[in-house]
């Protein structure tokens, strides 16, 4: 259904909706209602001149009029989705933080809006990024022209900030640290480390967009598994709404990765630096690009925020944070350390000195278990392996105990680095004859490409699968 003159009544808030066909390239927006109040607040980004270009109108309004009617052709959904869906959307998740079902732009995915939101900004932006991050922020802005040149020595774009978001940083940003940008990418729990932000951490962040004039662009597809009550949406915060865009999905918490849908909220308070409504052209983009989402994964969704429909998913969270939790338990007892596993459904795994590709390989190579490189998130995801929840972990050790009774795992064992350190600078005769001594047993047993670590793998029995630290010790000295 093309938006006509009704629908910008429908989707535009009363006090900033304006009479068809008026030129809309002016140099400002009144962002006043009738009576004279202010309406939102003005951030420091600039609209995208390659939106001002449009015409108010979307085809013919006759068109859309008769397409409207009970008797016309309704083969087409709303372009923003199912009115039913994105008031669910809006009491299941958003409850009194004031968000309303006409800022809800129901789409095919998260992923999806990401693209959507980095053609509405243009090129003419500059973003920040967690490090590591989701790469679907950084790849965006590539293709949309705002990354710059790919810096080699340090595997960065020049015009992108990375905000780093390690465990040494509790992995949140020192926003003193971070210069002014237009946009603010952040995922909350983050993919991949897991990590879910606190409510004051979330505050400094709102108010740190609040002072430079900044867009958060907000995800929070994992939001559901938060299980320590952090904030499962940007508009907890007070002042959010003037600041922030939140995107979310129903593949990670209903399981509809290949059902396809998602969800936008653009508020109604939040402006370009002209005064300009944000949602006023992201109506326009959606309505343009995108015919709205499948009118069959919608009913599904509606389904899925039913009372016995969110209930049932509720059960799968709990189970599928369970087999996280078994997994983080695995690696954690290996004397490894594990993040993740208890907001997010996936366990973010640190091998200090390795290359995440090395560690990658070698697991699948020995153990048969896919994981993901920390490298593909970004330079700070370096030494780092993803590894997500197993749907039947529990089915399959119990299959392993009933079959061969073995399950695989793996001990890790740490190599002296300052002795390995020492052979490479080629110091002195007899240091070298000691590191080498130190070292003659275990030159075999590594790959070439010397590292912190060299990983070695055994089959246990899974009941001693939470091995003690001492039998990981003993273990160690076998090796």
């Amino acid at each position: 259904m093309y938006h006509s003159s009704l629908s910008l009544c429908i989707y535009i808030p009363c006090a900033i909706a304006f009479q068809p066909r008026v030129c809309s390239t002016r140099a400002s927006y009144n962002s006043k209602s009738l009576n004279g109040t202010r309406v939102g607040r003005y951030t420091s980004v600039r609209r995208n001149v390659n939106m001002k270009n449009l015409q108010n109108e979307y085809l013919f309004p006759e068109h859309a009029r008769a397409l409207s009617t009970v008797k016309g052709y309704r083969g087409y959904g709303a372009e923003q989705g199912n009115k039913e869906l994105r008031q669910a959307i809006a009491d299941r998740f958003y409850g009194d933080m004031g968000v309303k079902y006409d800022e809800i732009f129901v789409s095919d995915g998260a992923q999806s809006d990401i693209s959507r939101l980095q053609m509405l900004l243009g090129s003419n932006v500059r973003i920040a990024v967690q490090d590591p991050s989701f790469p679907a922020y950084i790849d965006t802005a590539v293709i949309i022209g705002q990354a710059g040149r790919f810096q080699e020595e340090i595997g960065k774009y020049r015009n992108i900030v990375y905000m780093n978001c390690r465990p040494e940083d509790n992995f949140f940003p020192d926003l003193s640290t971070i210069p002014r940008t237009d946009i603010i990418f952040f995922c909350s729990p983050n993919n991949p480390t897991g990590n879910a932000a606190s409510w004051l951490q979330l505050k400094h962040l709102v108010e740190f967009a609040k002072e430079n004039g900044s867009i958060i662009v907000y995800d929070s597809a994992y939001a559901s598994y938060i299980t320590d009550g952090s904030p499962k949406s940007i508009f907890e915060i007070p002042g959010a709404r003037e600041v922030a865009i939140e995107v979310s999905s129903f593949s990670k918490f209903a399981g509809f990765t290949g059902v396809r849908l998602g969800w936008t909220v653009v508020p109604k308070e939040l402006l370009y630096s002209n005064g300009y409504p944000i949602i006023k052209d992201y109506n326009r983009l959606v309505c343009t690009t995108f015919n709205g989402a499948s009118s069959i994964a919608q009913a599904g969704g509606v389904a899925c925020l039913s009372s016995e429909g969110y209930s049932a998913l509720n059960a799968v969270i709990d189970y599928y944070n369970h087999n996280a939790k078994i997994i983080r338990d695995v690696f954690s007892s290996l004397g490894l350390k594990v993040y993740g596993g208890e907001n997010a459904p996936y366990i973010w795994v640190h091998f200090p000195g390795m290359r995440s590709w090395d560690v990658f390989a070698e697991i699948l190579n020995k153990a048969h278990i896919v994981t993901v490189p920390g490298i593909g998130f970004g330079p700070g995801g370096e030494e780092f392996i993803r590894r997500r929840k197993l749907l039947c972990v529990r089915d399959y050790l119990r299959e392993m105990a009933s079959t061969s009774g073995l399950a695989e795992a793996y001990v890790m064992r740490k190599l002296h680095k300052e002795k390995m350190k020492r052979m490479e600078l080629n110091e002195s005769n007899e240091k070298k004859v000691d590191a080498n001594k130190n070292t003659t047993t275990t030159s075999n047993e590594i790959s070439n490409n010397v590292g912190c670590y060299g990983i070695m793998f055994k089959k246990i029995h899974p009941t001693f699968m939470h091995s003690t630290e001492k039998s990981a010790d003993n273990e160690n000295e076998k090796c």
